[in-house]
């Protein structure tokens, strides 16, 4: 290969480096963005969604926003079998629990992180699972991004998917 070449060659391998660059920057900015401003924070108690928000939805403990109120929160199953789906939701969703609690005063207490795709903006998911006196189980779900104006609908669809996932649990479900 000639001197010209080799020359036109780390030329070009410079152009697609720095165009690379240039691509890749906003979405690197962005990433350090959401790292500093949404640092994960634990919840322990349930939450509340402002009045007005766009970035949140609730359902079930007499707080439901952005939800249908007509939804079942009493799934007609024990306490145990619920958790366990309500687990195997957090790891298909490859979700970081930030908080969990198991006790048989307070039930079962969850709160995790669902990391969009792409963008890998966090959203707060917390859910508090109660024993009924009829052995049945009470939910109460949340879920809230950490930033933004607007969820696009993705808060009000995750509960309702949760909510249907959790509801299979019922034997009047199969």
């Amino acid at each position: 290969m000639t001197l010209e070449k080799e020359q036109n060659t780390s030329s070009s391998r410079k152009r697609i480096a720095l165009i690379l660059v240039a691509l890749l920057s906003p979405y690197a900015l962005v990433q350090v963005w959401i790292l500093t401003s949404a640092p994960n924070v634990a919840f322990e108690t349930m939450p509340t969604c402002p009045a007005n928000s766009q970035n949140c939805a609730h359902l079930g403990g007499g707080q439901d926003f952005r939800m249908d109120d007509t939804m079942e929160l009493v799934v007609q199953a024990n306490i145990s079998v619920i958790s366990e789906l309500l687990q195997t939701w957090i790891q298909d969703g490859n979700m970081n629990i930030l908080f969990e609690t198991t006790s048989a005063e307070e039930g079962h207490v969850v709160h995790a992180v669902d990391i969009t795709p792409f963008w890998r903006f966090p959203d707060d998911v917390m859910v508090h699972l109660e024993p009924t006196p009829e052995g049945h189980t009470r939910m109460e779900l949340h879920s809230q991004s950490r930033l933004g104006q607007s969820d696009l609908g993705v808060n009000p669809e995750r509960l309702n998917e949760l909510h249907q996932v959790l509801m299979a649990g019922s034997p009047s479900a199969a």
